[in-house]
């Protein structure tokens, strides 16, 4: 499978380092690159990737805002963070606008290419420094109660593959546990999005069980 990626990022070194990692990379294509958010926003829907590495400190509109409008136009496309920033706002500021993961910049390559891969198969690659954040921050978290009308808009099919998600299992994993392939679990996770009107795994674990 050959995963289509474009490119967010201000810097031009840091720009060509991250193409130059996508072109050698087997299994992955480089759909094109953008230097600023306002490109992206005319550009990305035409190269229309697969997943999008996004820079947040952009000059002018930065990452996550150009990250939201996206996201809410074209949810099929999947974005992943790719910064120096570790603060706890800025990354849930990115998970709320529908970024799927965030990994950070001195993260090596092999891990990055390991974090697109893992994130076009269904999951939410992170950091590990960032990992711990967010589960830590969603201890503390107060329970919010989940109303009926949320418990009624999925199927059964769908709340058994969200419960999936919520144990952190990859697309084919959960095809495999629920006999179907793992085409078919993308397009139920996709109603479940659209349903819970999230952008996001994390969103549509933490609002559908309250958390």
């Amino acid at each position: 499978m050959n995963i289509s990626v474009a490119i967010v990022e201000d810097n031009n070194d840091i720009r060509q380092a991250l193409e130059q990692i996508i072109t050698m990379a087997e299994g992955c294509s480089l759909a094109g690159s953008c230097v600023n958010g306002e490109e992206a926003l005319v550009k990305i829907p035409i190269l229309n990737p697969e997943i999008v590495l996004m820079d947040i400190n952009l000059g002018g509109m930065n990452g996550i805002e150009c990250v939201k409008i996206l996201k809410e136009n074209y949810p099929q496309i999947l974005f992943m963070m790719c910064t120096v920033y570790e603060e706890d706002e800025k990354i849930f500021e990115a998970l709320s606008a529908g970024a799927s993961g965030y990994v950070l910049k001195k993260t090596t390559p092999d891990k990055l290419l390991n974090a697109i891969k893992e994130l076009s198969e269904g999951g939410a690659p992170m950091s590990s420094q960032i990992a711990s954040k967010v589960v830590a921050a969603f201890k503390n978290k107060p329970t919010v109660a989940v109303t009926n009308d949320s418990l009624d808009t999925l199927s059964k099919r769908e709340v058994e593959i969200l419960i999936a998600l919520s144990k952190g299992l990859l697309y084919k994993e959960i095809g495999e546990e629920l006999f179907i392939s793992s085409q078919t679990v993308r397009k139920h996770v996709y109603h479940i999005y659209e349903k819970l009107h999230v952008g996001n795994r994390i969103q549509a674990v933490n609002k559908y069980f309250g958390r």
